[in-house]
């Protein structure tokens, strides 16, 4: 005969107000961050040739990050491996598709590939296995952003776009070298595979722009004309890459790929509306909606399960033998 025991079992339910909340709103920063991050990037590249500027931008990360920033206890590899992919592949042609006529507000639209990338890449080689939820939410973002691009087709020839989706793919292949990194320090993280672009970077400049660009854009980068570009360069270099990339690789570290990488589609939302301030590049009613689209598809395929306390969830009977009952005692 068996006897019955009352156990609290913890039950997963659905709820908006679950612990990931703070971490969302951390991923609208850096959507913030980054989606700023485009005109400050089309102003820089007033001054300075695409490789040179991504060049420059990680030297300025990499001198103090070798210095006084304690390495990652991770093999160097994946540390070269985040940076190879993260820095080098992503900024070398989303700056180059920039610099070949890429509009600002459609190069924020079109690097945002990288999200289903990831979650094809994260599906692939890391087996993460999506939700319902979140093939729902990605389809459908991806739907909107699709029709932002052919909305906008007309502005921008196919290299440049081409360019771009090549940045995309480098993003995304680091979401998922950043997830096989394993829970570290993100900050150190983010600036120690800054150590790896700056070379790499500077020999593409000095092979494809030549030696006599690259000195003209260092022997006029402390004029008044080039103040602009400067203080462009500043903000991708504090914003986009302090603020922006220490906050992703913490929330690509903690949580699926799958998960956190929708969020970069809210990026061209703020990139077009950014470009709109800061170049009249106006979007229309069909922009509009579709970013709005963008914005519930993303928030609403990031919701998750969560425990909630035993207390909040009633008493299941489960039942227990005499011999285990008496086991326990």
């Amino acid at each position: 005969m068996l006897s019955h025991r009352a156990l609290v079992l913890p039950l997963l339910v659905r709820d908006d107000r679950s612990v990931l909340f703070r971490d969302r709103i951390l991923a609208l920063v850096v959507a913030v961050a980054w989606g700023l991050n485009f005109p400050a990037t089309a102003i820089a590249l007033d001054h300075w040739p695409p490789f040179l500027l991504a060049a420059v931008r990680f030297s300025l990360l990499a001198v103090p990050t070798i210095l006084f920033v304690p390495r990652p206890r991770v093999p160097f590899r994946w540390i070269v491996l985040v940076g190879a992919t993260l820095g080098v592949l992503q900024f070398a042609f989303l700056y180059l598709g920039m610099a070949a006529g890429m509009p600002t507000g459609l190069a924020s639209l079109v690097i945002q590939a990288s999200a289903p990338f990831t979650v094809v890449l994260a599906g692939v080689l890391l087996r993460e296995k999506l939700t319902a939820r979140q093939v729902v939410g990605v389809s459908v973002a991806v739907a909107a952003l699709g029709v932002i691009a052919a909305h906008r087709a007309q502005t921008a020839a196919l290299l440049p776009v081409v360019l771009v989706l090549c940045g995309a793919l480098g993003w995304a292949l680091g979401n998922v070298a950043t997830r096989r990194t394993g829970p570290v320090n993100p900050l150190h993280l983010t600036l120690w595979w800054a150590v790896v672009p700056p070379v790499p970077m500077f020999a593409l400049s000095l092979l494809v722009e030549g030696p006599e660009r690259v000195g003209r854009a260092f022997g006029t980068a402390f004029t008044a004309s080039a103040l602009p570009a400067d203080l462009g360069l500043l903000y991708i270099v504090v914003a986009g890459s302090l603020v922006g990339y220490g906050i992703w690789s913490r929330l690509m570290g903690k949580y699926p790929s799958s998960t956190v990488a929708p969020f970069s589609m809210l990026v061209p939302v703020i990139g077009v509306l950014a470009s709109w301030a800061a170049f009249g590049e106006v979007p229309d009613v069909v922009e509009v909606v579709a970013g709005a689209v963008v914005v519930v598809a993303v928030l609403w395929s990031s919701r998750t399960a969560r425990v909630l306390p035993a207390a909040a969830v009633p008493a299941v009977a489960v039942p227990v033998s005499p011999g285990a009952a008496g086991a326990r005692r």
